[in-house]
């Protein structure tokens, strides 16, 4: 989903703790990605309107809209950047986040569960 006439592949990083949007930054950067960082759901959809990611990292967990809301809007409004998600949690994957990815399961491949 590299925006047309560029190579710059983006992504978006939706993480309400500064020191893992951070680490995520720099690893996403040195890949070659352009990185975005939104702290909650809410800030990710005006960004999602104004730019294509390649790539979205989400929490599961933030504040005003989390990331389970955002997948779920992302499918609605904008299927083709939901296909790019990745799902990171410090949850360790309990009662509710265990019901959403079960719930998901087809859409959601294994690896893209992953817990910092």
């Amino acid at each position: 989903m590299k925006t047309p006439g560029s190579s710059t592949r983006r992504a978006l990083v939706v993480e309400d703790e500064p020191a893992i949007s951070q680490v995520c930054q720099r690893v996403l950067t040195s890949e070659g990605f352009e990185v975005d960082i939104a702290i909650n759901g809410k800030v990710a959809q005006g960004m999602i309107g104004e730019k294509q990611y390649d790539l979205c990292l989400i929490d599961i967990r933030t504040p005003e809209m989390n990331g389970k809301e955002l997948y779920q809007w992302l499918q609605e409004k904008h299927p083709q950047q939901a296909d790019g998600v990745i799902f990171t949690t410090g949850d360790l994957m309990g009662g509710d986040t265990t019901t959403f990815y079960r719930a998901n399961w087809k859409t959601i491949p294994a690896q893209a569960i992953y817990s910092f």
